[in-house]
């Protein structure tokens, strides 16, 4: 039987960018004829804190929260962030995940070390993990502000949409002189290894 809704998280640092890839996500979704929930930002949406959104569709949505252990798709701007948000995932999910790490407040300040064997210690937990470099990808891109649709780009190899739909909802979506850097960016994480 097909499931009926999908959830995705998508995690990651105030000022990444995670408000328009959840944006652009909810747009190709209604225009791909989906119920769709998205929810405002939980966390410290101003640059460096902590921030989560939630993408659900699918025939019938009634709620836009992910509850503990549903989340099918962790999309992670960050290693630590995806970490921190992997007991939402299902344990058919995946995490899709930005290999970059940013230091929070606490490794700032000295208090704490990054941990180190992040994605490792996912994996030996059961997590799939799909791990890339999307700071590079964004870059080469011509923006190190394009990871969220790098980062999207790699989640459009897993969701059953026509790539050329999501290059309409890049167009639809950021601003115009904007959209060749984006599209670029999204095609460097659909086609990466």
């Amino acid at each position: 039987m097909k499931k009926k809704v999908t959830n995705i998280m998508i995690v990651g640092v105030g000022g990444q960018g995670s408000l328009l890839a959840s944006k652009l996500l909810g747009r190709l979704l209604v225009d791909e004829g989906y119920d769709v929930k998205v929810s405002e930002v939980h966390g410290m949406s101003q640059r460096g804190g902590s921030v989560v959104t939630y993408v659900r569709f699918g025939e019938k949505v009634t709620s836009p929260i992910i509850d503990l252990g549903e989340a099918d798709f962790i999309v992670s701007f960050e290693k630590l962030e995806g970490a921190r948000y992997a007991p939402w995932l299902a344990r058919e999910g995946r995490v899709i995940v930005n290999t970059q790490e940013i230091d929070p407040m606490p490794v700032i300040t000295g208090a704490a070390s990054y941990p180190s064997d992040i994605l490792e210690k996912l994996a030996a937990k059961g997590a799939s993990i799909d791990a890339f470099d999307a700071l590079a990808l964004a870059e080469e891109a011509g923006s190190s502000k394009a990871v969220n649709i790098a980062l999207l780009g790699r989640l459009a190899r897993y969701l059953d949409i026509p790539y050329e739909k999501w290059t309409e909802a890049i167009a639809k979506t950021v601003a115009e002189k904007f959209v060749s850097i984006n599209e670029k960016a999204f095609s460097l994480g659909y086609q990466s290894e």
